[in-house]
């Protein structure tokens, strides 16, 4: 059998299944349940936190005979032919490879057709930033004066390459990235679903490395599963991250702290020898900054690192051995030097100056000068 990715397999095809954007699917809702359905929408935000995913149930919901409390029922003969990928009313236009004003002319005239046993035909042109000025304009007075009979989705990323004109005739809708909670929730639903063992711990580090996507999340756990044979443990998330574990993170601060110049070096030696991306270790390494300076800063700072009792114990402890200045000035020389290692021919060379840079003392624009 195919594999299918569980992005796909798992996509929600009801409002009630979209995880993490409430305060949107339950607007659309109402707007179908009232029958004050708008003729053009504006979905903007982040890849894979499902503004395609909401553009299809929504289109499918507008059509459905017998929509339940404003969504697609899915049982319908109207819900069944809009399921399927080749459906002439639900038309799906990517402007990133369809972005000329010929494309858009095209589009013009295709609108003038009814749709076919289905009250809306809705365009959904995703990644709509990329059409050129002149497809804009032509595309502007459609969307200002559609036919009843049409509904544009515009999906987008970067909704400020958006002229002024588009964006005041669209309904706005501002999509967030999902919480932490809710993608170890959908996580554990799916592993359990496909009966998969796994510790939280390593639910919960997938989700962290999604970085609020839903998409990426579930990307990144498909990978897990083809890694793992067995359990999905915090280790295995770790190695198919590239990641590096806590403790290897506050034994490097504590070589800076103790200024062991050789420590910092042996450990280096020992991340290179694992074969570890040290772009991804910087990284992290910025993130412990980060992870330390809340310790310092915040009155309940496990409410914000969501981390075990064990890591949080570990990194508390070591906080106090840093002022807040101290670690601010690591995020930086760490944050910035991330992009350098992965296109350097030298990581290692890299990563071992700029460490003892850092513990000599320098500041952020010192440590790029060295």
């Amino acid at each position: 059998m195919e594999h299918l990715a569980l992005y796909r397999k798992y996509r929600p095809s009801t409002f009630e299944e979209v995880v993490g954007q409430q305060h949107i699917t339950q607007a659309l809702k109402n707007q179908i349940v009232s029958g004050n359905i708008g003729h053009a929408y504006l979905f903007t935000g982040s890849r894979g936190i499902g503004k395609t995913s909401i553009a299809r149930i929504f289109a499918k919901a507008v059509n459905c005979l017998n929509p339940k409390n404003g969504s697609p029922c899915g049982e319908c003969e109207t819900c069944q032919k809009l399921s399927t990928q080749n459906d002439i009313n639900i038309i799906e236009i990517d402007a990133a490879s369809n972005n000329k004003v010929d494309d858009v002319r095209e589009l013009r005239e295709k609108v003038k057709f009814l749709p076919v046993d289905a009250k809306y035909k809705v365009y959904i042109i995703d990644e709509v930033h990329m059409l050129t000025d002149s497809a804009f304009n032509a595309l502007l007075k459609t969307l200002e004066e559609p036919p009843k009979h049409i509904i544009f989705i515009l999906a987008t990323t970067e909704v400020h390459k958006l002229p002024a004109t588009i964006l005041s005739r669209c309904t706005r809708f501002d999509f967030r990235l999902v919480g932490l909670d809710e993608l170890v929730g959908l996580l554990k639903k799916i592993f359990d679903e496909e009966n998969i063992s796994y510790d939280d711990e390593a639910l919960k580090a997938i989700a962290v490395a999604g970085e609020g996507s839903v998409r990426d999340t579930l990307s990144i756990a498909d990978s897990v599963i083809a890694y793992s044979s067995g359990k999905i443990t915090l280790s295995r998330v770790e190695q198919v991250l590239g990641s590096t574990d806590e403790k290897m993170m506050v034994e490097f601060y504590s070589r800076l702290y103790e200024k062991d110049a050789g420590g910092l070096l042996e450990l280096i030696n020992k991340i290179d020898g694992e074969g570890k991306n040290m772009a991804v270790f910087v990284k992290d390494l910025s993130k412990h900054a980060r992870n330390l300076l809340v310790c310092r800063s915040c009155t309940n700072p496990n409410d914000i690192l969501n981390m075990s009792e064990e890591a949080f114990t570990m990194i508390k402890s070591q906080a106090d051995n840093f002022d807040e200045k101290t670690l601010i000035n690591y995020m930086q020389a760490f944050g910035g030097a991330e992009n350098e290692l992965r296109y350097t021919s030298s990581p290692r060379l890299l990563l071992e100056t700029l460490a003892l840079s850092v513990m000599a003392g320098l500041g952020s624009e010192e440590v790029k000068k060295n």
